[in-house]
């Protein structure tokens, strides 16, 4: 029953037998590279890139990064000394510059502009088309519905009157039109609702936006941290900072000068609720920031940045900062500063380190533990049971020996490295722990000297310590030129999505057919694109406002009502 010349592709395996099969055609260098491409540029490929790039980002969340945190890697290897080599190996600690994160970052690149520009090409050529040719046989379509045309009703008239006014009803719709004539059946055909594509193509040129709009940011932008205790200042540039994160392309001679003075840290503690006692309520940093346009006195609340001078200025935490100071056997100052003491429990008891290389017979370290509210466990260890100042205290371990810092080797300044000290009290030393309330002093062993723990009002009354210490917080300052821009792409993202989501494709069309007994019916029918549940629905209300209900055209057709019969 086929052709002569049918050939089905297995004439060049040999005869057609049960064990023969369809021999494709050979693809050379050039279709393998189309074929490579299609399936690059597929929304499948896309979405499944997308994907990957969100599991690929998990392990920069699960283990340290040299970018952010070089000493918490330090301490990785430190820790996990097997696993880390394994890791590191993987670029696991580098996760953002890694060549597969990178390999995947590009790929989604290149995969979602392979798809948005053919799509925009054909896009704009479906715009400016014309709706398509009526179907011959709407019935066929399942939103469908007829009404016969009578001289009544709001398309009363003959046909051509009212597929006129089907166009002009679709128009205000906001429908496309256009009027057809097939063999003597006059329709029109109106199509909406691409809208939807130009959402869908707004959504995925929106996130390659976004993607471009993070990589400038972050090559071109830089986050710092900074310490700073009440009364201290910080001034913007690069050597000021405590840690500095710049981006591939950043350069510290856009730094904008400006000073960051912090004039006092306010902390709201919980006192009422008893199951919530010493829970953190706000915090508030006043600070005076001074830059080109003056000084300007600002606050800065954990969820409230400061946004000055193209930086934004984060709290991120804060702290007692005990003002310590050592003399010499003679009384000489040979240290004094607000030493930062870093928070280890929700009650702020707190450990820091002070080093004095200098003044002294000899090198020594001071390890020290703040308590705001200094109270003694069973076990006879010290603890704070309220985060503010109720009642300080501070206990200090005396090391004396090499502080390491002689050769040059970088070393953090909340760390103190005892493994070639000698230690002067606490442990087992049998020599008991200094220990200090705001305003007291003592001796250092051996006769080093002496230590203070000074208090910063010593004015105030001798069982007045809330204003003893003074407090450190800690700011991100933040710069990222291209904030505005990931804004503007997210907004867009959000408005295409809502678009392809609600914004139905469909096509209309209204036909008037005579049939062989002579009736004019009206036609109207509807066809989506994708799921479009209130198709058949749309249709229907449409028919009966452009030629009446159902009941209402047959009583037109049938005429009044016979008195007589």
């Amino acid at each position: 029953m086929r052709p002569a010349d049918y050939d089905d592709g297995t004439a060049a395996a040999g005869p057609v037998g049960p064990g023969a099969s369809v021999t494709a055609p050979r693809l050379g260098p050039v279709e393998w590279l189309r074929f490579a491409w299609r399936q690059l540029t597929s929304m499948r490929t896309a979405l499944l890139l997308l994907l990957l790039l969100a599991i690929a980002a998990v392990p920069g969340s699960l283990v340290p990064q040299r970018s952010s945190d070089p000493n918490g890697v330090v301490q990785y290897f430190a820790d996990n000394p097997d696993l880390a080599p394994v890791l590191d190996s993987f670029q696991m600690f580098d996760v953002y510059t890694s060549v597969w994160f990178s390999a995947i970052y590009l790929l989604l690149f290149v995969s979602l502009i392979g798809c948005i520009i053919p799509r925009t090409k054909h896009h704009l050529e479906a715009l400016r088309a014309r709706p398509p040719k009526t179907p011959a046989r709407l019935s066929r379509l399942s939103a469908y519905t007829e009404r016969e045309l009578a001289d009544a009703g709001p398309a009363g008239g003959d046909a051509e009157a009212a597929i006129a006014s089907a166009a002009a009803a679709l128009g205000k719709a906001g429908y496309r039109v256009e009027r057809y004539d097939q063999r003597g059946a006059p329709s029109v055909s109106a199509e909406r609702g691409y809208l939807r594509e130009t959402g869908n193509l707004v959504f995925h040129t929106a996130l390659v936006g976004v993607l471009v709009a993070v990589a400038i940011g972050g090559g071109f932008g830089f986050s710092g941290q900074r310490v700073i205790v009440e009364g201290q200042s910080f001034v913007n540039t690069l050597a000021a900072y405590d840690s500095f994160n710049p981006g591939r392309f950043f350069d510290d001679g856009r730094l904008t000068p400006y000073r960051l003075t912090l004039d006092e840290l306010d902390a709201v503690y919980e006192t009422e609720n008893t199951d919530a006692l010493g829970q953190p309520i706000d915090f508030t940093a006043h600070v005076t920031i001074d830059g080109p346009d003056g000084a300007n006195e600002r606050d800065v609340k954990v969820n409230e940045p400061l946004y000055e001078y193209g930086t934004d200025v984060y709290l991120l935490g804060n702290g007692y900062a005990p003002t310590i100071t050592v003399r010499d056997p003679d009384g000489e100052v040979v240290f004094t500063d607000s030493v930062p003491f870093l928070p280890q429990t929700a009650n702020l008891t707190s450990i820091g380190v002070v080093k004095v290389p200098d003044g002294l017979s000899e090198q020594i370290g001071l390890v020290g533990f703040f308590y705001p509210t200094q109270d003694v466990l069973s076990t006879g260890a010290y603890t704070s049971t309220y985060p503010d100042l109720v009642y300080p205290v501070l206990t200090l371990n005396v090391y004396s020996g090499d502080l390491g810092i002689d050769d040059g080797t970088p070393r953090s300044v909340y760390q103190l490295d005892t493994s070639g000290m000698e230690q002067l009290t606490g442990g087992q030393t049998g020599v008991d722990s200094v220990e200090l309330m705001p305003g007291e002093s003592t001796e250092l062993p051996n006769g080093l000297g002496t230590v203070e723990f000074e208090s910063a009002s010593p004015d105030a009354a001798s069982d007045d310590f809330s204003q003893s210490v003074a407090r450190f917080a800690s700011f991100d300052v933040h710069h990222d030129p291209s904030q505005v821009w990931v804004l503007v792409f997210a907004l867009l993202i959000l408005g295409g999505l809502l678009l392809s989501l609600f914004v139905p494709r469909r096509r209309v069309w209204v036909k008037a057919v005579t049939r062989p007994d002579g009736r004019v019916v009206l036609e109207y029918a509807g066809l989506a694109r994708g799921d479009d549940p209130g198709l058949e629905r749309a249709v229907e209300e449409f028919a009966d406002r452009h030629a009446g209900p159902v009941s209402s055209r047959a009583e037109a057709a049938s005429g009044p009502e016979n008195p007589s019969t």
